[in-house]
Formats: C-alpha cells, structure tokens, sequence
C-alpha cells in the first residue's frame, strides 16, 4: 500500500465514517501524527532529504574528491570535473558501487557556495547528411616542455552528433583548411552545409545582418567541396545558433580531457583525439535507442562524395636565398641547400610543415616555426661551404642547433676531437665533414654506427669508415659459377680444363682478310 492510497483510508474513516483518531490510529497501525496529517491533506507531504553522510561514500573517497576538486583551482575553467565526471574516476579508480546521484549531491554540497549553473541548449531535428557544425577551442596539454594550451578544431555532424576533433599549435588559416581536408576525409564525404561562428581564418570582414567578406583561400576551399557556409550572428546569440557543437566541445572536454592529458607531441595527441572520437561511436544520445556509430551509418550514405582529389592547403610563396643560405618566410629564416645561393625557390607553407622545391624536386623540408624572428637551420645544407671554410664549424649556428635538438651524436663529438689531435684542427674538421657527407650516400643508421665501430677499433680515418658502412650494406648476391649450374653441360662442353680447343685460334687457322 502507497503512502497515499493509506492517507485515503484515513480520511475515509474520519470523515465518512466518522471515526475518531485514536480509533484510527490503532485499527491502522499509524500513528496519530499520520491520521491529523491525512485529516488536514489529501496529498502526504514530500519526505524531507536526509543529511547524513552516505556510509557507502568512504572517508577515502571523500578526501579523494577533495583533492580532485582542489586540483580543479589550478586547471582551466573548462576542464574541471563535473559530478559525473568525478563518479566515474571514484567507480573506476576506488571501487566505488554506490549510485551517481549520492556522488553528485556529495560534490553539490562541497561546490555550492560557488553558485554554479547548468547552460541550456535547445533541442533540434536535422535530416542526415544535411548539415555539420564547425567551431574551435582551446584545451590545456602537458607537453614535456611544459603545459601548452592548444587549439582544436572540431566539426560535428548535425543529425548522428558524431565529431572529429584535431589540434595544431597555432590556430592560423593553413591549420583551418587542413583540418577541413582531414574532417571530410575522416567522415568519408561532405556535408551540404557548415555551419561557422565568425573565424578570421574564414572571414575578412563582418557586415551588416548575416553578410560576410569571406577570405579567398576559404571561398576556393568551399568551390573545392561545393559546401553552403552558413555564419552565426557574433556574440552570445551566435552560439545559441550552433548549440550542438558548442554541447560537443564541453562534453568532449569534460570526458576526454580531465584530468589535463600529458602527450610527447603533437602527432601524439592527435592519435589521442582521434581515439576519444572512436570510442565516442557507443556511446548514446538523449533517449535514442541507437548508438553514434550507428546513427552515423545511416547518415553516411546521405554525404555528397569526395573529390578525386584533396584541396591543397598549402600556401606557395616564391622568395629569394640570401648569402646565409635562408630563405625568409614570415619574421622566420629556413636553411637550404647552399648551391642555392642567390635564386628563387618555391616554398609551400603548411601548418606544421614547410618544404623548399627547386627544379621539381624537394631540396629542404623544416617543421614550421610557431615563434617569431626564429632560425631553423641544418647542419647538413652548410657542409660543402665547410669543406673549405673548416674554421667556422666549431661556432656555426646549425651545429649549435643540432645539439640543442639532440641530433648530435656525442660519438661524432669523440671522432671530432681524435681527427684533430690526429691531423690538426683544420684538416680534422675536414674530415669530420667528410664522414657527415656520407650521411647523403648512405643510410644515416648505418654511419653513425661505423663511426662507433671505428672509435672502438681505434681506426678513425675516413676509409675505414666508409669501409665498415660499405660492409654494414646489404652485399649483391654471389656470382655463382656456371658450372654449378650446368650451364656448361647444355653447350655440351668438357669439365676438363683442356686447353687444345683454343688451338683452332691459331694465326694459320684464322681466316685472311680480304683487301
């Protein structure tokens, strides 16, 4: 019997029946605080909360909380732990088996004085295939340089709420197109409309009402994929119009990035963000029955289909070599060969790559600087001009680079110093250039480690190595006797080594020239 079918019992003998309350309290069973209750309303008054502490939330997991909400003081706005967050860490971490709404009220009432409040989105209805949301964040990232905070770009399918999220260390226009190159291929397909806040990498000016001065790379970019671009109003307003891709971006946020990941680089955490989205295929939204993957199956045959070929990002520029062998890209400077001295070469600029074309070919290839007034330099551009200016090595800004990078083998350090105990610091250095030149022949592997044979044989000249990478190389087969094949018994010739056949070679033998 339910709390109110009891009250209508109570009031029932009272009022029809007209019995008195302690007549009903005892045939009942209640007590007679019940039956004035039910005398006064008809509808029990809701229990009130309890306020104890759960005893299935553990003294432990309390100061784990504790702590975690602490930390959060030090870590973005936006990557801190949310109560769900906070019971899947306790269920994953500390065995917890309690519910989710004892963890959620435990962090509300630790939380509560800071007033926080939940941001509404209104709900949508989009045919597949139709349309995608694109916007960019930020996200803080433990590199081992220290904590970084990144952009990420992110486009999300409107109808499956299927994402791909990808990062870049600075948000600039090659890094806006190329993560539209990726998301399209990642998708499998292009979606008839996008759906943009007002990017300067997508807009040069904003006007009046919805009109825009797009930037032509964008405007080429959406002729490429023959995609609508659809602009929200600035402002707060804007973001009400995208409200999937904003929801997306705090989700994606608060399930894959708290605690604030710790990557070697940028390859690195792309490989994590592509592996959030993948495991964001099962998961279910709202009330659907079906999971992202599975929405997104469906959606995929609506896509219109790829180009047979991809946009090129790449910016091309056409500058000029200087008399150091740079070419000037930006405030930033990039080694080339030095042959080049003096011409015009083709750049292609990309968001993390730079590469130099010269006669059709690639003559120097550079991660891009994402500092100003930066030098990129290779050792290896500048070793013809140190074959005859062997002074200048020892102070050279490409060598200092290289042992900043740790592309200096302290091995090359040791067979450096020998030569030139050896032969004298101008003619060491010399040869030291030499054994680097090899590295163009030669596997670079495959030096580096005759160079430390040499140095344990005490053999340090520039033959012996040379001879022990030449050994290190995989041989061409053996040249196998004819004999052992028997090829000789095809031609029907003697194994015999009689030497009488080559009588008929004879002057008298041979036949006479006619004049």
């Amino acid at each position: 019997m339910t709390r109110v079918e009891q009250f209508e019992l109570i009031r029932r003998d009272y009022f029809v029946e007209g019995r008195s309350i302690r007549w009903i309290a005892r045939m009942r069973g209640v007590h007679r605080r019940t039956v004035r209750q039910a005398i006064v309303q008809a509808v029990p008054a809701a229990r009130r909360a309890s306020r104890r502490e759960p005893k299935v939330l553990t003294e432990p997991m309390r100061q784990a909380v504790q702590a975690w909400l602490q930390a959060d003081e030090q870590a973005p706005a936006k990557q801190r732990h949310t109560g769900r967050r906070i019971y899947r860490r306790l269920a994953k971490e500390l065995a917890y088996t309690g519910a989710e709404s004892t963890v959620r009220v435990h962090v509300g009432r630790l939380r509560r004085e800071r007033g926080l409040g939940r941001e509404v989105f209104v709900p949508q209805v989009h045919a597949p295939g139709v349309e995608a949301e694109v916007d960019w964040y930020e996200a803080a990232v433990d590199f081992p340089a220290g904590r970084q905070t990144v952009p990420i770009f992110v486009m999300r399918a409107c109808a499956s709420g299927r994402a791909f999220h990808i990062a870049y260390p600075r948000l600039t226009q090659q890094a806006f197109l190329e993560a539209h190159v990726a998301a399209f291929d990642h998708f499998g397909g292009v979606f008839e409309r996008l759906r943009y806040d007002n990017l300067t990498a997508a807009v040069k000016q904003v006007l009046k009402g919805r009109r825009r001065v797009e930037s032509d790379r964008f405007v080429a970019l959406r002729s490429h994929y023959l995609f609508e671009a659809v602009f929200c109003r600035p402002g707060l307003q804007g973001a009400h119009e995208k409200g999937g891709v904003e929801g997306e971006v705090g989700r994606f946020r608060r399930e894959h990035l708290v605690p604030v990941p710790a990557v070697s680089g940028f390859e690195a955490l792309n490989r994590y963000l592509y592996a959030g989205c993948l495991e964001d295929d099962t998961r279910s939204i709202g009330t659907c029955p079906d999971s992202v993957g599975g929405q997104w199956r469906q959606e995929q045959a609506a896509l219109r289909a790829l180009p047979a070929e991809p946009f090129e990002t790449a910016e091309v520029l056409s500058p000029r070599v200087d008399t150091k062998a740079r070419v000037r890209v930006g405030t930033n400077h990039y080694s080339v060969p030095v042959r080049l001295s003096g011409r015009r070469v083709e750049v292609r600029l990309q968001a993390q790559q730079l590469t130099v074309w010269h006669g059709g070919q690639v003559v120097a290839r550079h991660d891009r600087l994402q500092e100003s007034q930066g030098e990129a330099l290779q050792l290896d551009h500048y070793l013809e001009v140190l074959r005859y200016k062997p002074g200048a090595f020892a102070q050279s800004k490409p060598l200092a680079q290289a042992r900043a990078q740790g592309q200096w083998p302290p091995e090359y350090e040791q067979l450096w110093q020998a030569l030139q105990a050896r032969l004298g610091e101008a003619q060491g250095t010399r040869q030291l250039i030499e054994v680097l030149l090899l590295h163009r022949q030669h596997d670079p592997v495959a030096v580096h480690r005759a160079v430390r044979e040499a140095l344990a044989l005490g053999a340090m000249e520039l033959s012996a190595i040379e001879l022990l990478v030449r050994r290190s190389q995989p041989q061409a087969e053996a040249v196998v006797p004819l004999e052992a094949l028997g090829e000789l018994q095809r031609y029907g010739t003697p194994r015999e080594r009689d030497l009488s056949v080559y009588d008929r070679l004879r002057p008298s033998q041979a036949l006479e020239v006619q004049p």
